[in-house]
């Protein structure tokens, strides 16, 4: 598999109790990732953060939460990613996603071309 020079990076930022068709969603989303070859995809999950609705979750001590925030990043080529964000319309309900440029310079063993 190959990934060009200049990619696109995908991150959406979810809860950690969000789900789809009984499945976490993170999980989902990266099976999802799977089937569609895509290059690879990485799951975050954060201590603390907020997001639209401005609830605080968090994992200190005193204060568990089984929500906390989830991100997943993923690079590939522009046109796989764009096709994998429609995938995304239909599984997340409430979350962020964003796009960004990035340049690939080693994906494996061996520097991009």
């Amino acid at each position: 598999m190959r990934i060009p020079a200049d990619a696109i990076l995908l991150r959406v930022f979810i809860g950690e109790r969000d789900r789809h068709k009984s499945r976490p969603l993170h999980e989902a989303i990266v099976l999802r990732a799977r089937e569609l070859h895509l290059a690879g995809a990485t799951v975050l999950r954060g201590p603390m953060g907020y997001g639209h609705s401005s609830r605080l979750h968090t994992a200190k001590i005193l204060r568990l939460s089984e929500d906390l925030p989830i991100v997943i990043e993923i690079v590939d080529a522009k046109d796989k990613i764009d096709a994998f964000v429609v995938e995304l319309d239909g599984m997340i309900g409430s979350g962020l996603i964003t796009l960004e440029a990035v340049q690939v310079l080693r994906y494996g063993d061996k520097p991009v071309a």
